[in-house]
Parts: C-alpha cells; sequence; structure tokens
C-alpha cells in the first residue's frame, strides 16, 4: 500500500534546472506513467523519489510519512535502471537474489524461499536458463531482464521503472508490457514507470504526466492525453503520425461558427461552436488527428 506526493520539488544540475516546482501525486496501486523525450526530468524524478538525489527544495511523502531526507534503503521502493547496474562479480541468480540477502531485510528468508522467488520471476522474465551465468555472458537485453527481475523480486511498497524494457528486441518488450501489467494487476503495487515511447505509456498506464524541460505539461488518463492535447507540445509528441496543426480565424458567417483557414472554412460543431462563443475574429491554432478526418 503506498501512494506517493511530490510537492514543489525541484532539482538543479548547474545551470540546468533538471526538475522545476514539481507536483505529482501517485494513487496507491496506480500504474502511473512519467512520458517525456530525453532530457525531460523523468529520471531525474525517479531518482529523488528513490533517495539517489536530494531535491533543492519540496517534499516528497510515502503515505503522507515525509521521505524527502530519508536514506535510500529505507524507503521501500524498488527501482530498475536503463542502465544495468549489475554485479559483475555475481551471477544473474546472485544479482537477483542480492536484495532477498540483504543484512536491512525483515523478516529473512531462507535460502529455500529465496530460491523459488527467484526461479519465479526468472521464469517471467524468460532468463531461468541463465541463471548460472555472469553479466558478461549476457546480452544487452538479457541483462535487462536481470535488473528487472532484481527490482521485481523485493515486492516493495512501490516500483520506479526508468525505461526498463528499452534494450529489448521488439517481439520481447511487446511481451513485457503485457507481463508488467499482468504482474500490476496481480500485487497492486504502486508503480511510476518512466518511457519516452507514446505508444507504451498510453498501452500501459493508468494515468500519464507528459514532462517538457522539466516541468509537467500535461497530466491525464492514455484517452485525454490522445485525444484533448492541452497545448502543442504534447499534440505534437503523443502520436504517430504527429497531430496536424491548422491556423486560423474563428468568425461568424451565416449564423455559424466557422474556423477561417484563409480561402477555406470549417464549420464548427455546435456544442463546440457554444463554448466558443466569443471566439469571433480570435486567431488560434486547432489540432486534427490523421484518424479523426
Amino acid at each position: 500500500m503506498a501512494t506517493l506526493r511530490l510537492r514543489g520539488v525541484s532539482k538543479r544540475f548547474g545551470r540546468t534546472e533538471a526538475v522545476e516546482n514539481l507536483h505529482l501525486t501517485v494513487e496507491d496501486g496506480e500504474f502511473f506513467v512519467l512520458l517525456g523525450p530525453s532530457g525531460a526530468g523523468k529520471t531525474t524524478t525517479l531518482g529523488l523519489i528513490a533517495g539517489l538525489e536530494t531535491p533543492d527544495n519540496g517534499e516528497i511523502y510515502l503515505n503522507e510519512v515525509d521521505i524527502t531526507g530519508v536514506q535510500p534503503w529505507k524507503r521501500d521502493v524498488a527501482m530498475a535502471f536503463e542502465s544495468y547496474a549489475l554485479y559483475p562479480h555475481m551471477s544473474v541468480f546472485d544479482n537477483i537474489a542480492f536484495p532477498l540477502r540483504a543484512p536491512t531485510r525483515s523478516p529473512r528468508l531462507s535460502e529455500q524461499e529465496i530460491k523459488a522467488k527467484v526461479h519465479r520471476i526468472a521464469e517471467m522474465l524468460q532468463i531461468d536458463k541463465l541463471l548460472d551465468r555472469s553479466p558478461s555472458q549476457l546480452s544487452g537485453g538479457q541483462r535487462q531482464r536481470t535488473s528487472l527481475g532484481r527490482m521485481l523480486v523485493r515486492q516493495p511498497r512501490a516500483f520506479l521503472m526508468d525505461e526498463p524494457i528499452v534494450h529489448l528486441d521488439a517481439k520481447l518488450r511487446h511481451h513485457m508490457r503485457g507481463e508488467l501489467k499482468l504482474l500490476h494487476e496481480q500485487f497492486a503495487t504502486t508503480t511510476l514507470y518512466a518511457t519516452p515511447d507514446w505508444v507504451e505509456a498510453v498501452a500501459m498506464g493508468d494515468r500519464i504526466a507528459v514532462l517538457n524541460r522539466g516541468r509537467i505539461a500535461q497530466i491525464g488518463t492514455p484517452d485525454e492525453i490522445y485525444n484533448q492535447p492541452v497545448n502543442r507540445f504534447v499534440a505534437d509528441f503523443v502520436g504517430e503520425p504527429p497531430m496536424n496543426m491548422l491556423e486560423g480565424r474563428f468568425v461568424r458567417q451565416n449564423g455559424s461558427l466557422q474556423f477561417d483557414l484563409g480561402g477555406a472554412a470549417i464549420i464548427v460543431n455546435d456544442r463546440l461552436g457554444h463554448a466558443l462563443d466569443r471566439a469571433d475574429g480570435t486567431e488560434w491554432q486547432i489540432g486534427v488527428r490523421p484518424s479523426g478526418v
């Protein structure tokens, strides 16, 4: 059971504002996606929650308890990294089992219990045949799955996933999306998942926060993010091909509200016409999905 809250969190690296005045709530049991391009602040946000980074301003709460200054190993959250962060001298089995053997873990598990947990996760990730190998003997995708397994085996209060399946091939990536969602349904663990892939975000997220240069551009359900973008950045970033943007003016002609493109005009839906009743003569941009034409 975990609710994550970030209140006015900011983090600067030199002159770069990686995260700026971030207000975010991830509800208990929610699968929440951070979506944005490289440099948007996704990894920094996860690092702040995990305790790997210290915010310059703001507070971070887990179940209404301020964890801003709490040591990472006391936060009861688990993180999977885009970089594998595996122990090179350990086997795949021992890498996955490592958090189960931690001296700070309570209650302690027997080696038989650890073996059962590791094998269950390894089978799900299709690396059960690789448990005796070292990380140097694995492909990039296999290393990523090992890193993911080390996070999943813990069953903490919250999962933090930083582009965890980016190095997998397309077929396995599609499979893992389904497996991660199935795992979430089984354990209902609060999950914050970062990705630059809007298809992945829409397919997996209960809600999505679109980040741009360290700030939230929009928060909403996948349907809201796709069909009701609040600004040009979200409209361009979400969707392939991107949304078509038309520039013109709303004008009144023959008793109806029309969008004048300068040589062509679109009659506005009656429902929208009422909402835009005061838009006569105003310059606007409207977006049209190719699928909506």
